[in-house]
């Protein structure tokens, strides 16, 4: 890609000692190349993406996988890939952070290996981006009481209410308004934004906070504190929401700053739930997070299974959060496909939501996720390829 050429021969450098180290943990070549700012505003294609998770799908389960991976979304158009590497309370690559805390380096299925650091060769070879995605962002485990994370640190267990776990979609939350605990999620995401060539990095809709929680003994004490106040048992109550709310967006705010200070061209990728939604349920205020520009990058999670539905949030988010030039940094997660449900979006809703984009003025997207772009024949992929991603 032309906006990219000016990094070409550091990346054929990175790539070509990276290719002799593969074989070995502790990864930590500093970042030589990173996507130019301007790619966010400049780049006429936009954000043409696609999620690769470590569930449901395997291509992450060997080097030879992802190489075909990234030449198969390259081929069909696409231009930026975001691997998730954060996920049930382990990383997808080794992770000094994790040993040190935990004693487990990487998740166990990719024992041995560093699949990040092989989607950064694979990618740049095929000419696309990297933005990894920690999809976990605060979350613990998926309906295992916890994990290992909270079974090792209890103190970080967020509470509800009546004291209990905070679960929510039976999802088990860590305290994200507790510094400790955002000092652990910020660490992972720079220690990749540092150790790897990538060129951002991405949070998803649980770098956030159910509004059920932050009934712990040190949120409430720390309410009373700043407020005045005891904290209200209503959740919902709506100063009792922005406040903690602020918690969130003064993470992200630090999130950017501790990026950007590492590279100035390194990219803070956010993917909250639909405005004002996630901030009713999820305290993520990303109307605020905009405002305050504090992300390069938008990726409402706008997975709609309708036309009309998909049209009503786009219309939304123009009319009520958006305002001239911000558009230009979002493109919404569009949904593929759904495993739980057996759900699949037909080619003909994929192009009219790709078209009503553009009409709009959003030049991009972001798939979730890839194994949907190969159920049928590639039949999505070959739509895409014909259509909307043709060179």
């Amino acid at each position: 890609m032309r906006f990219f050429t000016p990094f070409q021969s550091a990346i054929r450098s990175f790539v070509s000692s990276l290719q002799q180290r593969l074989g070995t943990t502790g990864f930590s070549t500093p970042n030589p190349a990173a996507l130019p700012s301007s790619f966010a505003t400049n780049n006429p294609g936009g954000i043409r993406g696609v999620w690769i998770t470590t569930t449901d799908s395997k291509v992450l389960t060997s080097k030879e996988r992802i190489a075909e991976g990234m030449n198969f979304l390259a081929d069909t158009g696409f231009n930026t890939v975001f691997p998730i590497i954060w996920s049930q309370g382990y990383t997808a690559y080794p992770s000094k952070i994790m040993r040190e805390k935990f004693g487990v380096e990487i998740d166990s299925r990719y024992q041995g290996r560093d699949p990040l650091a092989e989607i950064c060769v694979e990618a740049k070879r095929a000419g696309l981006k990297v933005i990894p995605c920690f999809e976990y962002g605060f979350v613990s485990s998926y309906n295992r009481k916890g994990g290992h994370l909270l079974a090792k640190k209890p103190e970080w267990t967020a509470r509800d209410a009546s004291g209990n776990l905070l679960k929510k979609n039976n999802f088990d939350w860590m305290n994200s308004l507790d510094p400790e605990v955002q000092d652990f999620v910020l660490g992972l995401m720079l220690e990749v934004a540092k150790n790897y060539p990538v060129n951002g990095v991405q949070g998803d809709d649980r770098i956030a906070f159910p509004v059920e929680g932050g009934y712990d003994e040190k949120t409430v004490k720390r309410y009373r504190e700043e407020c005045g106040k005891a904290a209200p048992s209503d959740c919902k109550e709506q100063h009792w929401v922005q406040w903690r709310a602020n918690i969130i967006t003064e993470f992200v705010a630090r999130l950017h700053r501790e990026v950007k200070a590492i590279n100035p061209d390194l990219l803070l990728s956010m993917s909250p739930s639909p405005y004002d939604w996630g901030l009713v349920e999820y305290l993520q205020d990303s109307k605020a997070w905009v405002d305050k520009n504090l992300v390069d990058l938008l990726h409402p999670q706008f997975y709609r299974r309708d036309f009309n539905a998909y049209k009503q949030l786009v219309d939304k988010m123009m009319s009520g959060q958006l305002s001239g030039q911000q558009v230009k940094c979002v493109s919404p997660g569009i949904l593929l496909t759904n495993r739980g449900s057996k759900y699949s979006i037909t080619p003909e809703l994929l192009l009219q939501v790709i078209a009503y984009n553009r009409s709009q003025g959003i030049q991009g997207e972001v798939m979730f996720f890839y194994e949907g772009l190969r159920d049928n024949d590639n039949a999505l992929a070959k739509v895409l390829k014909k259509g909307p991603y043709a060179r």
